[in-house]
């Protein structure tokens, strides 16, 4: 036993742990990281999950879905499927559960950097992007503007440097791309060049599918095929017109996408009390059914193929009939669809972080800290739209993306949880301070921890208010706005080199200017 007055737990070490704070954990080391599990939060039980299942499974059978093409049908009836005199297409529920059970169950999403892949399925959480917006919140002006080429591949570049950002969906429609073939091309192009993190996109017309899987091998080496093996682009296909009835270019598209290899998030995104019931629960069983029917068909399709159960089931202000992405019932309603999803044992994404509010203020900070949390601790294997987006999925905005990255680290610190373990219960540092100098500041332990322990937001404050008046007094947006500055004007990703570039733009019409791969006109 030690003697009084005497410090221990302090000998060797410090030194070498100071200087291996200085250098930075490794990625294995930090506090958080993609792919923690979750699940811990259920707004459902057991029973009623079953249950919600259950009515899914009675409306595909008694309703079907409506407006089916022929590859669905050609594939689902000799199944045990029949198409009823309204030209509805009905599935079995035996049919449904067979398929459930020969699903891909997890699948690698692939980086086009390697490094940062992602494992999806099972409990991982990843927290990610995604949208169609329309315009971008202008936080010098406070002012929405159309969104054009250039943000999408600016976007993009902003989060290749997010680290709580774990993978790129696009979040802008570029309204200067009048033509679809146009607009889909060219921003398959733009994210896949702004980050080498996994990203996504959608489409209009198979054939643009096709176009861009073209695109994508000419990327990975020219080679036909190179992206089936690795693909690194999930397909965000709205492949329903709610409630049960199929959009049909989309659909195509879905059967383009199993055939050219790109994985496929199923994306389901009634608006409960306009196009699904105003019951929450008539709303999650709806997106269910949705979604397994297309599950089905892809799997009929091609069995295995890699496919995300994309409930995204939104809500209304019933007293207006806009939609509501920060309320309580959205965030407590798109957990659920995670736990559902989760508890069949398929890959589970659902929509979070779709705040309200026009500006990136406190409004937009509540309306995305709920809905991201519930969403993180129910397990969703990817949440979509957990940063950068405002005023319902309207606007997007660079400055709330820095902001929305603080704050995704800290859910995923919570996602987390505490580990509970002999050493971090922490005994013998406790004995030390008591024997020694009274604090745990320079503790071994303390220094030792400081990385992998703790989370530190880059534009959130924390001085003391003396300290913040001397440092400017400035608001986190404006921190914000100058970190966005700061990247944009000298980060550019070059994961995919000049002669790559040429040879594809020989090929392909691309919009973007060359020159605004290595520099900027904008941000300089």
């Amino acid at each position: 036993m030690s003697a009084p007055g005497k410090r221990t737990g302090r000998a060797g070490g410090r030194a070498a742990r100071v200087a291996a704070r200085a250098a930075g954990p490794t990625e294995d080391e930090k506090a958080v990281r993609p792919g923690l599990p979750g699940g811990r939060y259920q707004p459902l039980t057991e029973s009623e999950c079953r249950t919600v299942y259950d009515t899914a499974l009675t409306l595909l059978e008694e309703f079907g879905m409506g407006q089916p093409i022929e590859e669905f049908i050609e594939v689902v009836v000799p199944a045990g499927g029949w198409v009823d005199d309204a030209g509805r297409l009905h599935f079995p529920r035996t049919l449904v559960e067979e398929i459930i059970g020969m699903a891909c169950k997890e699948f690698t999403w692939h980086g086009f950097d390697d490094d940062r892949s992602i494992v999806v399925g099972g409990d991982r959480v990843h927290f990610g992007t995604a949208g169609a917006a329309v315009s971008v919140y202008d936080d010098e002006t406070r002012k929405h503007r159309p969104s054009v080429l250039q943000d999408v591949y600016d976007v993009a570049r902003l989060v290749d440097t997010l680290d709580n950002v774990h993978f790129h969906v696009r979040t802008l429609v570029a309204r200067d791309m009048v033509e679809a073939r146009d607009l889909d091309v060219n921003t398959a192009y733009a994210i896949a060049m702004g980050t080498s993190k996994p990203i996504g996109t959608s489409f209009f017309q198979p054939e643009h599918v096709v176009e861009v899987v073209d695109l994508y091998d000419e990327m990975l080496g020219g080679r036909p095929g190179s992206f089936a093996e690795r693909p690194f682009c999930v397909a965000n296909n709205t492949f329903v017109v709610p409630p049960l009835r199929y959009a049909e270019d989309a659909v195509r598209s879905m059967v383009a996408q199993v055939r050219t290899g790109m994985p496929i998030n199923l994306l389901s995104a009634g608006q409960a009390g306009a196009t699904s019931p105003a019951a929450l629960a008539g709303s999650l069983a709806q997106a269910l059914a949705e979604c397994l029917s297309a599950l089905t068909c892809v799997n009929l399709l091609n069995p295995g193929h890699p496919c995300v159960m994309g409930l995204w089931p939104f809500v209304s202000d019933l007293r207006t009939g806009a939609m509501s992405g920060g309320s309580g019932e959205e965030a407590v309603l798109n957990a659920a669809a995670a736990q559902v999803a989760n508890w069949l044992g398929l890959p589970s994404g659902v929509a979070a972080g779709m705040a309200d509010s026009k500006m990136p203020d406190n409004q937009a900070g509540h309306e995305k800290g709920l809905t991201v949390s519930l969403a993180g601790h129910a397990g969703a294997n990817l949440v979509y739209e957990s940063a950068g987006m405002l005023a319902s999925l309207l606007a997007c905005s660079y400055e709330a993306l820095v902001i929305d990255n603080d704050m995704l680290g800290a859910i995923n610190r919570t996602v987390r949880g505490i580990e509970i373990t002999a050493d971090k219960l922490s005994i013998e540092t406790i004995r030390s301070v008591i024997e020694g100098d009274g604090h745990f500041l320079g503790q071994d332990q303390t220094l030792s921890i400081m990385q992998s322990e703790y989370v530190y937001p880059e534009v959130g404050d924390r001085l003391s208010p003396d300290d913040w008046f001397d440092a400017g007094a400035t608001s986190v947006d404006q921190r914000a706005r100058m970190r966005v500055h700061e990247v944009l004007s000298s980060h550019f990703p070059a994961h995919v080199s000049p002669d790559v570039d040429a040879r594809i733009r020989d090929r392909f019409d691309i919009r973007l200017p060359v020159e605004e791969l290595t520099s900027s006109t904008i941000w300089a």
